[in-house]
């Protein structure tokens, strides 16, 4: 199984794809998580450094496939989940998607895609071009992770598209939705109510998974010794027992962008307003006196 996990921005998708693919291990599949960014830290929860990335391996061989070995590009990460780091071009110059395809290739060549029983590529930020929805092309699921926010879901939205457009030539399906760090779903549920979508879970606001980027750990590595958070584990188990079981996904029919625009901001300025109106009614009571 090929996975394709995709998001706006700054989301989380790297800490959520590092700790989906220790939660798959845990459910004894073998597991290779490919970072298709530029900046290659995807992995980094998983390593603890940054690896050293297929398009720089590449570039010193000269570009000499039959030169180049799997332990010169796979690193192994926490869990037994198997590390790679495309790279890509200096900023502002070549194509990401260019680079996602010569990764595939030399995986391909060193029979690397036959050793795993899942494949999560962990895609940059949102997709605005065709270079960087590559990674569709070779996807059995897309899954995107979003919060409870506008740009968020607008960015899922456009993502969702890409999914659309993949799925005529392709066969992929968008597995669902994971609202990664959120105490809130309302959001959510209205961009779902509209265009239907799996949600697969929503990850409790917490600031330890933010932490553990910053630590170079998954949840699961820091819950060795801090079994509180145990709990924060079961909802990425929860997640690959949901991918494990082949879901039927769907091909999503997105929003225009204007008519998605219209429907969060109107439903979060509604709602925005008659909470206003609440605490307004609220701190009037406590201010008018009790007349006797």
């Amino acid at each position: 199984m090929k996975l394709a996990v995709y998001g706006k921005g700054g989301i989380g998708k790297s800490t959520t794809s590092c700790n989906i693919s220790v939660a798959l291990a845990q459910r004894n599949k073998k597991v290779l998580q490919i970072g298709c960014d530029p900046k290659h830290d995807s992995t980094f929860t998983l390593t603890g450094f940054l690896i050293p990335t297929i398009i720089d391996t590449l570039q010193a061989k000269d570009y000499h496939y039959e030169d180049i070995w799997p332990e010169d590009v796979i690193y192994s990460g926490y869990g037994g989940v198997d590390c790679v780091e495309a790279g890509g071009p200096p900023a502002g110059a070549g194509c990401g998607g260019y680079v996602v395809g010569e990764t595939v290739k030399l995986l391909k060549e060193l029979n690397a895609f036959d050793e795993y029983d899942i494949i999560l590529f962990d895609v940059l930020g949102d997709v605005v071009c065709g270079g960087f929805a590559a990674p569709l092309n070779y996807a059995d699921y897309c899954v995107i992770v979003t919060d409870n926010g506008f740009d968020a879901l607008f960015a899922a939205n456009r993502i969702a598209a890409s999914v659309r457009e993949k799925a005529r030539t392709h066969t992929l399906r968008l597995a669902g939705l994971i609202g990664n760090r959120t105490s809130q779903r309302d959001l959510i549920d209205k961009y779902i109510e509209n265009i239907p979508i799996p949600v697969l879970e929503i990850l409790p606001l917490i600031e330890d998974i933010r932490i553990s980027r910053v630590k170079g750990k998954t949840l699961f590595e820091i819950a060795e010794t801090n079994s509180s958070l145990n709990y924060v584990c079961d909802y990425y188990l929860n997640i690959a027992d949901q991918l494990i079981t082949s879901p039927e996904g769907v091909v999503p029919q997105e929003a225009q962008d204007r008519e998605l625009f219209t429907l969060l901001s109107d439903f979060y300025l509604t709602n925005k307003t008659q909470e206003a109106n609440v605490n307004i009614n609220c701190v009037e009571d406590q201010l008018n006196p009790i007349i006797i």
